[in-house]
Parts: structure tokens; C-alpha cells; sequence
């Protein structure tokens, strides 16, 4: 069983290291390719046809770019489909999800505080919600598709905010917020495998039987593109919450993810201004910075004066020994050098609570997980009462003097 589980680690491990750089593979290309057609030199008169031009340098050499709004005169040699990346991206994330939320569904999916869920009911929702998501935002762009761009934008950030507490009001903090990362992902995904590609397939069948492309296709691909550069830092900082509970572990967790898309525009929004010669709005970076602010705020983080107390003062502090009981009770049973808890083989994140000299290491971490935040026990699967957490946070707040 031992080398089981540790295989299990490590196949998790590889995945998640494989999800991490196809990842950065796709958001480059994104990016790039975003950043590049926003800074195309459109007022020259080509004699290629092309729509634009831009001269770039980069490692030693000059790139000569041509784009053309439609398609060339001819099917070109070695044409190169950037694809791979969103595909694998989404496979890898998707295998994560099994492996670290389907089947660990009692410690990181359920929350019976939140809904008490069977297994397979909350695998259900999950799946369900994800290939909804696709339905909605699909019809959404179809319905839009030759209207005011700016509305498809506010009805989809109305169907993410409702996502959002949909998802509080079912699964765990973490759960919540990594389920919505992965509702965008999936619609992110879904866009170059169900409409960029297959679109520039048929511009590509069409070159290849000698017919002229029809432009609607470009545009189509175009406007998924331009979604999928506006989604992509949300997400990021949803698959990335996990493992800040201050993020996830707050009831206002669904406000929290839903203010991070719109940091996410408004980031965006200064870089493709900006690529696309049309000023630097600055105001952007001021309204990024009092959102990140608003959140911090939600989240009811700790100031920097509680994070440097001196460790010895935790088991100085009036309160310490009660809260060493309370968490030998309800934290040591996993967080110990032998777990006892089915299942585990060594303390998440290598964390054991089983000394006083453990916990007043780990005094941070418990007051933040345990206190402010509701993150562990996974789920309260130990049964932590509220009483017990408030014994945490006054115990804290005494020995930093907050």
C-alpha cells in the first residue's frame, strides 16, 4: 500500500508538472499572438496582400511578420497549428481533477456543512457543470455574434458570478474555486477545439480546392481568441488558490473569484492598449490594485505584524495549552510522523501538530487554516467545533499582541 500511494504521488506530480508547462505553452501563444496582431502595421500598402506587417528581433535575428485577414492567394508549405497546447492543457487538468479531487473527493470535494454529497453525486455535478458551462457561453457568443461585444462580455461575467456562488453552495472553498478555474479552462478549451481550429480548417479546405475563404470564419476564431486572452490570468489565480486558504476558506469565496475576472480585464486591457498603439491607461493598474485590496480585505488576512512573532512567544501566550489539546483532537490524527487516519501515509505536507514544539512551529499556518480560515480540517471531518477555532484565533492574537 505504501508504494502504491507513493506511486500515486508521483503520478500526480508528473501531471501536474505536465499541466504546468503545456500551460505555459498555450498562455505564451496567446499571448503572443494577441500582443501581435494588436501591433500589426495596417497602413501600408502591401504588395503581398497582407492585412499588416510588424519587423521584430529576438535572439540574434529579424522576423519579417505578414498577416492576412482572410487567407493568402495559396495554400502555403509547412503550415504550422497551434492546437496542442489548449488540448493538453485541458487533458492534464482534467487527470488532476480525477486524481486529486474525484478520488479524494471526502477530503477536497465534500463538505457535508456546505452539501451533504455521495461520491458519485458530487462527480456528477462536476462533470455536468463543466460541459454546461460550454452550452451556455456558446449560445451566448452565437446569440452576439454580430451585436455589441461589450454585452457578450457583461452576460458571460453575470454567468461566472452565478458559477461562482453556485459552486460555494456545493463543494469545499478550495473545490469551489478550482471548479471554476476549471468551468473557464473548459470554455477556454473548448474554444479552439470546437470553433478556432475547425474554422481555420475549413479556410485551409478552401485553399486547397482553389474557392476564396469566407471572412466570417476568421472572425468567429477571432473574437474566441480575444475571450480566451481576457480569461486566462482568472483562471490562473483560481488554480493557484488552492493552496492560499485565505482565498477559498472564506464564506465571501465566490465574491473573491468573481472581483479576480475583473482584475483580469482590467489587466489585460492596459497590455492590448498598449500593444495596439493606443495609449497606456493607467487608470487600469489603479482600479487592479483597490480590487486586489477589496479581496485581501474578504479574505480577512493577517497583517504582517502577526506573521513575524517569535515562535517562543506562541507557548508563552494565555490559551496555548487548550489549543494544543484541541489540535492533538482534531489535526494529529493526519499530521503525524504515522498518520492513523485510513488512507494517508505521511503528514500533508510533511506537517506534524503532535508536540508543542510542533505547533508553535506551525502557529501561522494553524491559526490561518484552522481559525480564520474553516480550510482544515478537510471538510471537518474531525468535527471541529466553532468554539475551538475561536480558542485558536484568541490564542494567537495573544501572542502577537493583536
Amino acid at each position: 500500500m505504501y508504494d502504491f500511494a507513493a506511486m500515486g504521488a508521483w503520478l500526480e506530480f508528473a501531471v501536474r508538472w505536465l499541466h504546468v508547462i503545456t500551460a505555459i505553452a498555450w498562455i505564451g501563444s496567446s499571448f503572443y499572438f494577441i500582443a501581435l496582431d494588436l501591433g500589426l502595421h495596417r497602413d501600408r500598402n502591401l504588395k503581398s496582400g497582407a492585412d499588416g506587417e510588424e519587423w521584430q528581433v529576438h535572439g540574434g535575428g529579424f522576423y519579417h511578420i505578414q498577416k492576412y485577414l482572410v487567407a493568402p492567394a495559396g495554400m502555403p508549405d509547412g503550415l504550422i497549428w497551434h492546437k496542442w497546447q489548449s488540448y493538453w492543457t485541458w487533458i492534464s487538468g482534467f487527470i488532476l481533477l480525477v486524481l486529486v479531487y474525484y478520488l479524494g473527493a471526502e477530503f477536497y470535494l465534500i463538505d457535508p456543512n456546505v452539501m451533504d454529497l455521495a461520491t458519485w453525486q458530487a462527480v456528477g455535478i462536476s462533470l455536468a457543470s463543466l460541459a454546461l458551462g460550454w452550452v451556455i457561453y456558446n449560445t451566448l457568443c452565437k446569440v452576439f455574434v454580430n451585436a455589441d461585444q461589450t454585452g457578450l462580455m457583461v452576460a458571460l461575467f453575470a454567468v461566472l458570478i452565478a458559477m461562482s456562488w453556485f459552486y460555494a453552495q456545493v463543494f469545499t472553498g478550495r473545490a469551489a474555486l478550482l471548479h471554476l478555474g476549471a468551468f473557464t479552462a473548459t470554455i477556454m478549451s473548448g474554444n479552439v477545439f470546437f470553433i478556432i481550429i475547425p474554422n481555420q480548417k475549413i479556410v485551409v479546405a478552401d485553399l486547397m480546392a482553389g474557392r476564396t475563404p469566407d471572412a466570417i470564419y476568421g472572425k468567429i476564431a477571432k473574437q474566441r481568441s480575444t475571450h480566451n486572452n481576457y480569461l486566462t490570468l482568472p483562471v490562473i489565480f483560481l488554480m493557484l488558490s488552492n493552496h492560499y486558504p485565505l482565498a477559498f476558506a472564506s464564506e465571501w469565496n465566490w465574491v473573491i473569484a468573481s472581483l479576480v475576472f475583473l482584475m483580469g480585464v482590467t489587466i489585460r486591457h492596459w497590455f492590448n492598449t498598449h500593444h495596439a498603439r493606443k495609449g497606456n491607461p493607467h487608470w487600469t493598474w489603479g482600479v487592479t490594485v483597490i480590487l486586489f485590496i477589496l479581496i485581501a480585505w474578504l479574505s480577512v488576512a493577517p497583517s504582517e505584524q502577526r506573521e513575524a512573532a517569535v515562535v517562543t512567544r506562541f507557548a508563552e501566550a494565555e490559551g496555548f495549552t487548550d489549543v494544543h489539546d484541541i489540535v492533538l483532537g482534531r489535526c494529529s490524527m493526519c499530521h503525524a510522523a504515522e498518520p492513523v487516519w485510513p488512507g494517508l501515509h505521511w503528514a500533508p505536507k510533511g506537517v506534524a501538530l503532535e508536540t508543542e514544539a510542533d505547533l508553535t512551529r506551525h502557529a501561522r499556518a494553524v491559526y490561518l487554516q484552522s481559525g480564520v480560515s474553516h480550510a482544515m480540517p478537510p471538510a471537518n471531518l474531525s468535527y471541529m467545533e466553532e468554539d475551538e477555532r475561536a480558542a485558536i484565533v484568541a490564542w494567537y492574537k495573544a501572542a502577537t499582541g493583536s
